[in-house]
């Protein structure tokens, strides 16, 4: 059976699968990045874990995975196959593709072939051929975590820009003059309704520390004031980021995902209709729940490893 490797290294865990040419999922396994034990161990594990996904396939299959792709976070450059930086991982011009490619190497010493990919470009492309935007030529995958980032999708492939940074809709600024923002600008859409600012502003509202985004949200179900504010806040704004990136992209889709996409209706439904009040020319997107969950990005990793050998595979059914 032919398969590559996919590859999804996050900030506290990994998840990776071996990856048919249908894009069916032929083994799924996971383990802890251990970044704990410091940036060396780190890279470490990820060697490893593709080592040991390369000896499952040989032993399940009979041969070796054709390539391998590999979803991580922060600034990429795609091109050479070097992590630039994480500083949740805390490398720097890491050549990643480099260093997988020689330790999956055949038994004649060449290098496999490696993908290398940003995760949440990764998590879209997977949204776009095998979940929410399967038959969708233009979409927006936004994804609502502790930060919010985003991917362009455009005829079965994500559009990263000239310099990589395509999607970032959580650095559009809906609040001039609002909350600093880590990359150094105030007002960001990621300080105002990714879920990490959710929380803060329901950990506010209640003198709860430890209260949290589904705890906002749990409240908002239950009729509490006070959370439905914070949800409208944060509902607002991000209404406001889709349809700045409607009138410049005019996707069809807008396809939400991560943590506090969870939420299900409570945040779709009012979300929705904010969007739809604040068009005036624009076409309305369909505003839809990712389907994939949190495997999008090692899919995407797998996708991109069938892309290097230059086979695109079909939508799975």
């Amino acid at each position: 059976m032919k398969h590559v490797i996919a590859l999804d290294v996050g900030g506290t865990g990994m998840k990776a699968a071996l990856l048919a040419q249908d894009g069916s999922v032929l083994f799924e396994a996971r383990r802890p990045t251990g970044r704990e034990h410091g940036t060396d161990a780190v890279v470490t594990a990820i060697l490893d874990f593709a080592a040991d996904l390369a000896d499952e396939g040989r032993s399940r299959f009979g041969s070796d995975p054709l390539a391998a792709g590999v979803a991580v976070p922060g600034t990429l450059d795609e091109k050479n196959g070097i992590a630039v930086f994480s500083a949740n991982l805390g490398w720097r011009d890491l050549p990643l593709r480099k260093l997988l490619g020689e330790r999956l190497a055949g038994a004649d010493g060449a290098p496999m072939p490696v993908a290398l990919g940003h995760d949440v470009r990764s998590g879209g492309l997977a949204e776009g051929r095998l979940g929410a935007g399967r038959g969708v030529d233009r979409f927006l995958f936004i994804a609502l975590g502790t930060g919010i980032a985003g991917a362009i999708g455009i005829g079965g492939r994500i559009e990263a820009g000239a310099h990589g940074y395509g999607g970032e809709i959580g650095h559009v600024v809906v609040r001039p003059g609002g909350p600093a923002c880590g990359c150094g600008a105030r007002g960001c859409l990621e300080t105002l309704a990714s879920a990490s600012a959710v929380s803060r502003a329901w950990a506010e509202a209640t003198g709860d520390p430890q209260a949290d985004a589904a705890a906002c949200a749990d409240a908002v179900d239950r009729g509490d004031e006070r959370a439905a504010e914070v949800w409208r806040r944060a509902i607002d704004a991000l209404a406001d980021g889709i349809v700045l990136a409607q009138s410049l992209l005019d996707p069809s889709t807008v396809i939400v995902g991560g943590g506090l996409a969870e939420a299900g209706d409570t945040l779709f439904t009012p979300l929705r209709a904010a969007v739809t009040e604040r068009l005036t020319f624009q076409m309305p997107p369909l505003v839809v729940p990712a389907m994939l969950k949190d495997t999008a990005a090692s899919l995407g990793a797998g996708l991109l490893a069938w892309d290097l050998l230059s086979v695109t595979p079909p939508a799975r059914a």
